[in-house]
């Protein structure tokens, strides 16, 4: 439920960070590398959202983590994951990979194929358990369970919809075919809700969005959402304190 104490914040795509490397093009939600803005730090327990484009043949090699979840999203392309506790993968769109890093972990993301860049989100989560035992996951988002609805992603629990991370966070994607109006109620009252729109536009509790904007908010129960048709959406559930 919206009360009068209900914060927004949008942040709209041309205002992120960015970052141009050539091989590398990324769009930072939040302060990241050379990009620093002080009143754009984390949103609760969300630390880093980056649009990362990378290209074909190219990638991130190995570099350590430690306590953070890590989590990323693939768009278009395949993402090549490698990490010192010996898994490889090849993560595609349609599918959510986790890594907690805990205690530490080196790992490398590279684009898996010579001829197409791969395009992919990568968002780091503060954890609510510090040096747990590093782990590494990946799991396959059926086309309907987001098809005209919001599914569910990311979760506390294990065993549910999606993969686990240590926090009370819940992330929920869908895809929207026509024009939809839906809700997405809250979790825990302690929460948030950071919306990112990925593709079409959106308006949360009468606040318009476009491709690539979000919007953060805070105090609620519940939020309205009115969809386009052919919009995506992304939207994370996070502790504001923890």
């Amino acid at each position: 439920m919206t009360t009068n104490n209900t914060k927004y914040n949008i942040v709209k795509a041309a205002t992120r960070g960015h970052a141009d490397h050539g091989w590398l093009r990324s769009s930072h939600s939040f302060s990241f590398a050379n990009y620093y803005d002080p009143e754009r730090i984390h949103f609760g327990a969300l630390r880093v959202l980056n649009d990362d484009y990378v290209a074909a043949g190219e990638g991130f090699g190995k570099h350590p983590h430690d306590n953070m979840e890590i989590i990323s999203i693939p768009l278009s392309g395949e993402l090549k994951h490698g990490d010192s506790m010996g898994n490889t993968a090849v993560i595609t769109a349609g599918e959510v990979q986790v890594m907690s890093a805990g205690t530490g972990v080196i790992h490398s993301e590279m684009n898996n194929r010579n001829d197409i860049p791969v395009e992919f989100l990568q968002i780091w989560v503060f954890p609510d358990k510090k040096s747990v035992k590093p782990r590494y996951d990946q799991k396959k988002i059926s086309k309907e369970s987001i098809s005209n609805r919001l599914g569910q992603i990311v979760s506390p629990n294990e065993g549910e919809d999606g993969v686990w991370i240590h926090q009370q966070a819940w992330f929920h994607l869908g895809e929207f075919d026509s024009e939809s109006s839906i809700h997405y109620e809250l979790k825990r009252s302690e929460n948030g809700v950071y919306l990112f729109v990925l593709e079409g536009e959106a308006s949360v509790d009468g606040h318009k969005l476009n491709k690539r904007d979000a919007i953060a908010v805070q105090d609620t129960q519940k939020l309205s959402i009115d969809l386009n048709k052919g919009t995506k959406i992304l939207v994370m559930e996070v502790p504001m304190a923890w």
